[in-house]
């Protein structure tokens, strides 16, 4: 069972200022699993709930972005698929990176959400308004944020995500009832 989180304030307070959402990769978007075939070429299996959550926030007008200390091409292509403006990759150490597209985007650091899963996050959650870790992150992950989600990485943990912080603004009915196949 998951520690519980360390702010208990109710999901609209902390959502209000949320204007940007930055993710990890490997074990938040995917499984945490490196996929190698033969010939060295990876691979990564996305879930497509976290795709259509991706694009939901990004058309209610909300920054999305990716911070990886890996670079992988399957990361690029997926990223171009969805349209993610933002995507750091090869970052060994992520917060100065996450500072700095801040400052470009004027966005202060309580109008950030981040979702890691491993000891390379802590720096940005600590520093972000609200903090999230998949219910399969590391423990130290799952004691030092303010929400773990139900979902595993990989499995749907960023469309969770999304559909709480869009629904503590009042609007994911709006957004998701706007959704044609």
């Amino acid at each position: 069972m998951a520690p519980e989180p360390r702010d208990s304030a109710p999901d609209p307070i902390l959502a209000a200022p949320i204007r940007l959402l930055l993710s990890d990769v490997d074990g938040v978007l995917t499984g945490g699993e490196l996929i190698f075939d033969s010939a060295g070429v990876e691979a990564k299996q996305f879930h497509v709930r976290d795709g259509m959550g991706i694009k939901l926030w990004q058309t209610a007008g909300f920054g999305f972005g990716l911070v990886s200390s890996r670079n992988s091409p399957v990361v690029t292509r997926r990223a171009a698929e969805l349209r993610i403006p933002h995507v750091l990759q090869g970052v060994a150490d992520k917060l100065p990176a996450v500072r700095e597209l801040a400052q470009k985007l004027n966005v202060t650091a309580d109008q950030i959400a981040y979702i890691g899963d491993d000891l390379p996050d802590l720096p940005v959650m600590d520093w972000v308004g609200l903090a999230i870790a998949p219910v399969d992150a590391c423990q130290d992950c799952l004691h030092r944020v303010d929400w773990i989600t139900r979902l595993p990485g990989g499995r749907g943990a960023v469309r969770e995500l999304i559909e709480r912080l869009m629904r503590g603004k009042s609007i994911w009915e709006e957004y998701a009832s706007g959704v044609t196949a």
